[in-house]
């Protein structure tokens, strides 16, 4: 269902935008600035940031900076807070919507290459992988890499797909896709994202990567050792709710769509 990377490709010319770009976000007023100033705006039509109930000046400088800004009047947590997100960018008529998180972790000038594939109608989801590069030398912990690795490793065993990172906050994904998949099912934490993976997968949606620089420093966010642990074994309940789901043992109604026009990944 997946190949190998992405090649490089610059969205066509000519192309309607439609490209909305949202931003889960926590207390981000130390880096939304850096974020936003990467992100290629003339091609880009709205960018959406929703606040879950920042303590610092997120929203002050998301409004300075022009953006469409969402604020939870209590944390929903990082999943539902992106189940805003989603209902928002779809609510504008996006054709295409980029999650970028923005802790300015992952480089927003990739948007093109990432949303290229999409565009073009070979992919219904792009991931910005950290691991196609050398994250190690980007300064990523070492028990981050290793955990990274062993859950990719298992999931790409159990979706079927070779893909080197699961576990990224930059993404792109067709309208198509989140008209289908019930993501509002998912859980409000922070293994929402391999939950909308395996709906994905589950659905037939083709989905594909691309090569993003990793960047870690002081100011980035950054989840502890015992939300990561919490967040592991949530994401093995969701490899072993996919298989269970795929061979009809238990099945799942997160897991039930089908793409209206029934495509299947080549």
């Amino acid at each position: 269902m997946s190949g190998p990377a992405e090649s490089e490709a610059a969205v066509p010319e000519g192309v309607p935008s439609g490209v909305v770009v949202v931003m889960p976000a926590y207390n981000a007023a130390l880096t939304l600035e850096r974020t936003y100033a990467d992100i290629p705006h003339p091609l880009v039509e709205r960018i959406i940031l929703v606040d879950d109930v920042s303590r610092d000046a997120t929203v002050e400088i998301a409004r300075q900076l022009g953006l469409d800004v969402i604020i939870h009047r209590q944390n929903l947590g990082y999943g539902g807070n992106q189940k805003t997100c989603y209902d928002a960018a779809l609510a504008a008529g996006a054709r295409i919507v980029v999650m970028l998180h923005p802790d300015y972790q992952y480089d927003a000038t990739r948007i093109p290459a990432l949303i290229a594939p999409i565009l073009d109608g070979r992919r219904d989801m792009m991931l910005g992988s950290r691991f196609l590069g050398d994250p190690l030398a980007g300064g990523m912990p070492r028990w981050k890499y290793v955990s990274n690795r062993f859950l990719t490793g298992l999931e790409n065993a159990a979706f079927g797909l070779r893909l080197s990172e699961y576990h990224t906050g930059f993404r792109a994904y067709s309208r198509q896709l989140l008209e289908t998949i019930p993501y509002r099912l998912n859980s409000d934490d922070f293994v929402f994202d391999q939950e909308l993976v395996a709906q994905a997968v589950a659905a037939g949606f083709r989905l594909g990567e691309i090569a993003v620089p990793t960047r870690y420093f002081a100011e980035a966010s950054s989840v502890g050792l015992q939300r990561s642990i919490v967040y592991g074994l949530s994401t093995l309940r969701v490899v072993a709710r996919f298989l269970l789901h795929r061979l009809r043992i238990r099945r799942s109604a997160k897991l039930a769509a089908r793409p209206r026009d029934s495509r299947r990944a080549p």
